[in-house]
């Protein structure tokens, strides 16, 4: 009995078994089945590049990892068990950084909270948060040793000082420029770590725009490493590429998404039922020299859960746009996109060589419904109306000016006059499918004129100031009058317009012009350029005039919100604009087919509680 005391006494003051954070996940973790599709005891046969990722948690002479990543590759498992394992075997103060505090809420609520509740060595060292301890919160958990605090990048408060040695930094390129007044996020961050000489800083994120991505710079200071897998042909080891991926296609040209494998570098065709054979034999090799930092970069096609038909499936659809393009560049293969240049690329000589014998009288057959964009001056309103086809492509249709001062009201009945018309489009009219009015100018006018036409679908926009912000929000009530008004991404629609669209040389997202337009439209056109400032180390954009006027870009900006607006079902246009030309003789077949433009909903109707029914 006394040796067993006496053993019982040492095992007590004994450090605890030196494991990895990969061995500690297949001892004990438990994956909830709320914030995974494979609940259960987590293995690491599912996806073997998690291994390294994990382990170099454990490596002394690395202070620094950084994992450049496609989605669906297990990223916030990863965090998970990096965060379980300090819990349970290294209690560390930590600090977990999301873009947003409510970013920060959600990951405590919807991974942290269930992983804890699920993983039994975890459930009793970390309180539940209705216990009502003291220091225990959403945002700040306590457990013997330690605590981890949850953060967003945009909040300040939320990154005083404290000393942290393990800092996760989730979606970095997500971050804002600076957090409030107080500068880079992830500076901030790691200033917190100095104290500790083995302190960890775990940053991961799908990349954004080339030089501008701050995961690609993390990732370009470390050893890049890669993971390479066998071939299951001839053992060859190599990276899987977008590059050797197959598409196959049918006897009438089309593509084939569910017939996709890949071709290994020495010419083997791999089906894709080995892909986790190749995975199995895979290992992580550097690229660069190791300097502290362990940089890991891996794709889509890595992926467990997504098969190499179904990434297949989403190129196709995605690369009919640029800006879906740019997000499957960026979450899929983990790539940054590279913009084509900056508009002052571009010359109004060049433009004027690019007019094509259509106007106004004479539309192409592929437009499938129209917009109009107006602008505010205070002399005049200026209009400029737009045909959208397949892969948003677009031809310009008419620039019209409205003369008189827009606190005239015969100045904006000739407006409703001029949007009321429609074009002749297949031998048929068709009418303008969704028109936009810039409210930054005589915003109660503006109002006044779209409250009573927003089933037209006219509506009042206003540009936003946010950067990379969404080309259309969702419409807010604004006014005594409850106007549906929607926030437009300037600053987005001009990166899409200036530096993509105008240089596309095939049909997605080209934009077309009639033979009508003149030297001044086209100025107009490029009448800015994309300046870039470096705001405490970190790149900001912007966008700068060249010119003083610029009507003819803000009415392709407010075009291009039309169709964010709009979320058109092209397929479904397609089919009855299709059905127009088989049926030419038949007048009730040319009718424009708005019932697949989605229409967004206007002020809600308040239900009073008497009997009275509710005015609309």
């Amino acid at each position: 009995m006394q040796q067993i005391l006496q053993q019982v006494a040492s095992d007590a003051w004994c450090p605890p078994p030196d494991i990895t954070v990969s061995e500690w996940a297949v001892l004990n973790r438990v994956l909830s089945s709320e914030s995974s599709s494979e609940a259960g005891k987590w293995s690491n046969d599912r996806a073997p590049y998690q291994v390294g990722m994990m382990d170099a948690v454990n490596d002394p002479m690395t202070h620094t990892i950084v994992a450049m990543t496609s989605a669906q590759v297990g990223k916030t498992e990863l965090i998970n068990n990096i965060v379980g394992y300090y819990i349970d075997h290294d209690p560390s103060p930590m600090l977990c950084l999301q873009p947003t505090l409510e970013m920060a809420d959600t990951w405590s609520k919807d991974r942290l909270a269930p992983m804890v509740r699920d993983t039994p060595v975890l459930r009793g060292k970390v309180q539940d948060t209705k216990s009502k301890t003291s220091g225990n919160t959403i945002r700040h958990k306590v457990f013997a040793g330690g605590h981890i605090t949850m953060a967003g990048a945009n909040s300040p408060a939320s990154l005083a000082s404290r000393p942290i040695r393990i800092v996760l930094c989730d979606e970095v390129d997500r971050y804002p420029v600076s957090a409030g007044t107080e500068g880079d996020p992830v500076s901030l961050a790691r200033k917190r770590t100095k104290t500790f000489w083995n302190r960890k800083i775990i940053l991961t994120s799908t990349p954004t725009i080339k030089h501008h991505s701050r995961i690609e710079k993390e990732f370009n200071l470390s050893d890049k490493r890669y993971y390479y897998v066998p071939c299951p042909e001839c053992n060859h080891m190599q990276t899987l590429k977008w590059s050797n991926i197959v598409i196959p296609e049918d006897d009438h040209g089309e593509k084939e998404p569910s017939k996709t494998f890949y071709v290994c570098d020495n010419g083997c065709i791999i089906s894709p039922n080995k892909k986790h054979i190749m995975l199995k034999g895979g290992e992580w090799r550097a690229t660069a020299k190791f300097n502290g930092r362990a940089g890991f970069h891996l794709n889509e096609l890595y992926s467990p859960w997504s098969k190499w038909s179904e990434i297949a499936t989403d190129f196709l659809e995605m690369s009919k746009d640029v800006e879906t393009l740019k997000t499957f560049v960026n979450t899929s293969l983990a790539e940054t996109w590279e913009e084509k240049g900056e508009s002052s690329n571009l010359r109004v000589e060049d433009m004027m060589a690019r007019r094509e014998s259509y106007d106004s009288r004479s539309l192409p057959d592929e437009i499938l419904f129209i917009t109009a964009a107006i602008d505010v001056q205070k002399d005049r309103l200026e209009v400029l109306t737009q045909g959208w086809g397949e892969n948003k492509e677009r031809w310009n249709i008419e620039l019209r000016i409205i003369w008189g001062d827009p606190v005239r009201q015969d100045v904006w009945r000739e407006l409703d006059d001029f949007l009321l018309q429609g074009y002749t489009v297949r031998g048929s009219e068709m009418k303008i499918a969704c028109t936009a009015v810039d409210s930054g100018y005589l915003r109660d006018m503006v109002y006044n004129f779209v409250k009573p036409r927003q089933g037209r679908r006219v509506f009042a926009i206003k540009g936003s100031s946010e950067y990379y912000g969404a080309i259309a929000s969702k419409p807010r009530q604004v006014g005594n009058q409850r106007v549906s008004l929607y926030l437009v991404g300037v600053d987005s629609a001009k990166d899409l317009i200036l530096m993509n669209y105008l240089h596309a040389d095939g049909s997605s997202g080209r934009i077309h012009f009639p033979a009508d337009v003149d030297d001044e439209f086209f100025s107009q056109l490029l009448s800015e350029e994309r300046k870039t400032k470096w705001v405490r180390g970190q790149p900001q954009f912007f966008w700068s005039k060249l010119r003083e006027r610029n009507e003819v870009l803000d009415l392709h900006v407010y075009n291009e919100a039309c169709y964010a607006i709009l979320k058109p079902n092209v397929n479904k246009l397609l089919e009855k604009a299709v059905k127009v030309v088989d049926n030419g003789d038949n007048p009730e077949q040319e009718e424009q087919p708005l019932d697949t433009l989605k229409r967004r909903p206007t002020a809600p109707v308040r239900k009073r509680k008497s009997n009275w029914v509710s005015r609309r």
